[in-house]
């Protein structure tokens, strides 16, 4: 842990502070990088102060840099033990990381210095609310002859009187699409419906039936267990890859305003974290299942760090689906999306994943082949890399600033595409002010497509387009704005980001 320096010299203090009350109107303004930067300044002025530590934990934690923040946090009460704000920044850097207990712990800290604070206490209460539902989970998981979800459910019971729904949303229906173009018809007429339904209506799905077959209907899909999966693009055919979409099902439909919709001669492939964070994520993952079992061999989706369990407890999804549906829907998504591919290789020559690469040397696409991924993620490994990791301008690998991973440089980079024999990777999994950035010499592409993430950071979205045969990126950016679809004055329904989020997390 950093010492604390004292320094005594008073111009350098004025001028450390100066930097401080810069970077808090940054941070007002939303521009957390730009405040990182200048609380460093201050900080390198003034190693001593635990409030230039505990704001820049803060601005971190708004970035989801979570390792970051808890270091910072942690310097911050190493300098000040009596600085309850830093106990505060650390217990929100151990939550966002799935640290409950010691989360509990600092916040047992501020509780006892301040015992007639409310929103202490109700943090305290929220956090020792998960510690007890852990424990007791970890107490029934011992019963290994527990069936999944999705074979409990009596498929008998589906019945054909949902007329169009069932018909559409048969479980095992992506198997059987040979059955005619009429049926085939319907499925997309019923997609469209749905799209429009959510849209104008802000409605769920009607019907239990139905919905639990758009989920069957890909937990059993074969093309699910396939990772990397090997995807060929025919000559002059293209394919649309767009990042994360958080939930933002009004910007998702944008994309297939701008783009067109999801069809057999427009393929789309979205590289994980459809969900949590915005409001309508139940909406996102039901039209992208949607699109699955009706394009199965030409729509496709990639498993994203946030298509787990804990993520979904924290971040919203499950408080949404819950509240829109019940608690077996929530057991079911969690069983599709362990089935979920890892990593797609386009035409022998890209490689897509939502994170990143790995923290060892010399990993091939057999490799990945091998991870047996039907479950929820581990804290290291392979699996993990994939979901969480970062690239880095620096070379070689660093510590993550997630707190989960790692961080790779441009010659690891290099390296893992020529021992692979791949010209470059796409990934995700971070919000960029343009939408996308290239690095690594544009051997490291990141994608994003939540425009205005969390209504709060003002990055514009992006999409990639690639063509057969060189699959040259090419970038589509767009704002946040209203889908012409809508019909709606307005951009979305006034309900925020994080609404169904764990209360913890929307303190």
């Amino acid at each position: 842990m950093a010492e604390c320096a004292v320094n005594g010299d008073s111009d350098v203090l004025i001028r450390a502070e100066k930097f401080k009350e810069e970077a808090n109107q940054l941070f007002k303004d939303k521009k957390y990088e730009e405040a990182v930067e200048l609380y460093t300044r201050a900080i390198e002025a003034n190693p001593k102060s635990s409030v230039y530590h505990a704001n820049r934990s803060f601005a971190h934690l708004r970035l989801e840099n979570y390792g970051f923040a808890l270091e910072d946090a942690s310097t911050a009460i190493a300098c000040d033990k009596k600085y309850i704000k830093a106990y505060y920044r650390r217990a929100s850097a151990y939550m966002s990381l799935g640290k409950f207990k010691p989360a509990l712990r600092d916040l047992e800290a501020v509780v006892k210095v301040r015992p007639t604070d409310k929103d202490a206490r109700m943090k305290y209460n929220a956090c020792s609310k998960i510690v007890k539902q852990k424990a007791f989970e970890k107490a029934i998981a011992c019963d290994d002859n527990k069936k999944p979800v999705s074979e409990t459910i009596n498929l008998e019971n589906i019945s054909e009187s949902l007329g169009l729904y069932c018909s559409f949303y048969h479980p095992f229906s992506c198997m059987k699409l040979s059955r005619g173009l009429q049926n085939n018809i319907k499925k997309y007429l019923f997609i469209v419906k749905m799209i429009k339904t959510f849209i104008i209506k802000n409605n769920k799905i009607k019907g239990k039936n139905c919905r639990l077959s758009i989920s069957l209907s890909v937990r059993y899909n074969p093309l699910c267990y396939q990772s990397p999966v090997k995807l060929s693009q025919k000559l002059d055919n293209k394919l649309t890859v767009c990042g994360d979409v958080h939930g933002q099902y009004y910007d998702l439909c944008h994309v297939f305003d701008i783009n067109g919709l999801p069809s057999l001669d427009n393929p789309y492939l979205f590289n994980g974290d459809f969900v949590d964070r915005g409001s309508w994520s139940v909406e996102v993952i039901l039209v992208l299942l949607g699109y699955k079992v009706l394009y199965p061999h030409n729509f496709h989706l990639v498993r994203g760090n946030h298509e787990t369990d804990y993520m979904n407890q924290m971040y919203g999804f499950e408080g949404e689906v819950k509240a829109k549906y019940d608690g077996m829907m929530m057991q079911l998504f969690s069983e599709v999306f362990n089935w979920l591919p890892l990593s797609y290789c386009v035409n022998r020559k890209v490689l897509i994943m939502h994170g990143g690469l790995m923290e060892q040397d010399n990993v091939t696409l057999e490799d990945l082949r091998s991870i047996d991924r039907n479950r929820q993620p581990p804290e290291s490994g392979l699996m993990c890399d994939l979901l969480w990791s970062d690239p880095q301008m620096q070379s070689g690998r660093g510590p993550s600033k997630r707190g989960v991973s790692c961080q790779f440089g441009p010659d690891i980079t290099s390296k893992f595409l020529k021992h692979n024999e791949l010209d470059y990777i796409i990934r995700s999994h971070e919000c960029k002010n343009g939408g996308y950035e290239e690095q690594h010499n544009g051997k490291c592409i990141t994608i994003f497509s939540a425009p205005n993430y969390c209504d709060q950071m003002g990055n514009k979205g992006a999409f990639i387009t690639l063509r057969s045969p060189d699959l040259k990126p090419k970038f589509t950016q767009f704002d946040a704005s209203i889908p012409i679809i809508t019909i709606s004055k307005k951009f979305h329904p006034e309900v925020q980001p994080m609404a169904y989020a764990n209360s913890f997390m929307r303190m």
